[in-house]
């Protein structure tokens, strides 16, 4: 069920072009979450990262090429965007099949001790508010004292003014950034849909979204401050965003 690295590199080239539809200023967001985990693990030798809803390792792979000596488990549950993973990036992160939030979802991360960090990009928007505060919870007993969960993804605002005004910067930023050669999500998985080599993982996916009922588009649409308040009750006693673009945010919290 394996592809070839010649078919990875394409659906992930497409795959990077795509995410500028959706994720505002996504580079210089990936950057401030390097900048934020190499803060962190200054000093560590061998620091321990995990990438939350890592797709086909975007996120994971700019982090290993910043922190070479970093061990990076990446957690998806869509098998197609991990195959291309770790085809692709098979030296960047082991790879790990996990539904974020299922009941003893960490057990099959098998992870060698705790974390350092945990990082994710545009990936837990789609988690109800109890899915969300029982893995905020189960995440700070996965990281050492010291450690960070840094967040970079889309949060409204309270007030609705200032949540219309943020998501309009975005949104223009977006426009700016988009060319006629970029597809969009739906363009992309339709596409993927008509290779034959991923025929089979693709069939994979759609057999595991219609059990579990998750759709493309689901978003729980919680506002900044609830993460703040989610994070802060699942143990976190300090909680700031560090980065904002329009609604883009990166926000990390910190474990005493």
């Amino acid at each position: 069920m394996g592809v070839s690295m010649e078919t990875a590199e394409v659906w992930i080239e497409r795959w990077e072009r795509q995410q500028q539809h959706y994720a505002v200023a996504r580079e210089e967001r990936f950057t401030v979450i390097g900048d934020v985990v190499e803060h962190i693990t200054t000093g560590r030798p061998r620091p321990l990262l995990l990438d939350l809803g890592c797709g086909p390792g975007s996120l994971a792979a700019r982090l290993a090429a910043r922190l070479p000596d970093a061990g990076i488990v990446a957690v998806d549950m869509d098998p197609l965007l991990l195959e291309l993973g770790r085809t692709h990036h098979a030296d960047t992160a082991r790879f790990v099949d996990a539904v974020i939030g299922e009941a003893d979802w960490t057990d099959v991360l098998a992870l060698e001790g705790p974390l350092d960090a945990v990082v994710s990009s545009t990936a837990l928007h789609y988690l109800s508010e109890r899915t969300l505060l029982r893995t905020y919870r189960s995440l700070f007993a996965l990281l050492r004292p010291g450690g960070a969960l840094v967040n970079g993804d889309h949060f409204t605002l309270d007030d609705r003014r200032c949540a219309d005004l943020t998501a309009m910067v975005g949104r223009r930023r977006a426009e700016r950034s988009r060319t006629r050669e970029h597809e969009d999500w739906r363009s992309w998985w339709a596409a993927a849909a008509e290779d034959p080599e991923l025929a089979d993982l693709f069939a994979q996916r759609e057999k595991r979204r219609a059990a579990s009922g998750n759709h493309d588009g689901n978003d729980n649409d919680l506002p900044l401050a609830c993460h703040v308040e989610l994070l802060r009750a699942a143990g976190f006693a300090h909680v700031t965003p560090v980065w904002q673009y329009g609604d883009s945010h990166v926000l990390v919290a910190l474990k005493d």
